[in-house]
């Protein structure tokens, strides 16, 4: 059942929660699946978020997001000269992403030390986001909960190794998603919690045979 906040959207700076605090919230998740200060992002711009999203702020919000902004935060306005001021580099460019959510973009970023990732995501109305895709993975990421993401070696009994040690740590899982790529023999394991995921979790599960990174988002729906 819907909140009277899931209808009318978050506080926030606008106009519009679909082009302005749904597109804070894709700069924000992109933010955290680098997990680093980010030096340059792309953003490819779809749908009605290419058509009229320079009238809503959108690329604005984008950017803020990248900066780790709020919805509420009353830079927004500012956020492209802040960019600047903080050695971000911004390239902004329409795109046909295919049969995707009009309100959707593209956002690739890099860090200094030359760490690449990339998101698809969309608005889908109220504030609220679905991330689709992260790098060549196929996702399905609300932003409200906490996830850990676990990129390995495709092969036999991960998944509950992985399933296991978070159940020991008192972990409790919301929900799963694996997403696999023949090309490169990788899996892409996307697990949503209840609560915060600790550090020596973490490392347990990079402890692993087979693993190749592992990473926490925090929730970015404020």
């Amino acid at each position: 059942m819907l909140g009277v906040f899931d209808i009318i959207g978050p506080v926030m700076i606008g106009p519009s929660s679909s082009h302005t605090a749904g597109a804070v919230r894709l700069g924000r998740m992109a933010l955290a699946v680098l997990g680093s200060e980010p030096v340059k992002a792309e953003i490819y711009l779809h749908g009605s978020f290419s058509q009229t999203g320079k009238g809503h702020g959108t690329d604005l919000a984008i950017i803020a997001g990248l900066l780790g902004m709020r919805t509420d935060d009353e830079q927004i306005v500012s956020a492209e000269q802040l960019a600047v001021e903080r050695g971000l580099a911004i390239k902004i460019s329409s795109a046909d992403l295919g049969p995707v959510h009009p309100n959707t973009a593209k956002i690739s970023v890099e860090d200094q030390a030359g760490n690449k990732k990339a998101i698809i995501g969309s608005s889908i109305g109220g504030g609220n986001i679905l991330i689709t895709q992260i790098n060549d993975f196929n996702v399905g990421l609300t932003g409200e909960l906490w996830t850990i993401c676990v990129l390995y070696k495709d092969r036999l009994g991960m998944i509950a190794k992985v399933s296991d040690l978070l159940a020991k740590g008192g972990i409790n899982i919301a929900g799963m998603h694996v997403s696999r790529t023949g090309r490169t023999g990788l899996a892409l394991m996307v697990v949503e919690t209840d609560g915060m995921i600790p550090r020596e979790i973490i490392d347990r599960i990079l402890g692993i045979q087979a693993i190749d990174t592992a990473f926490v988002l925090e929730p970015v729906i404020d």
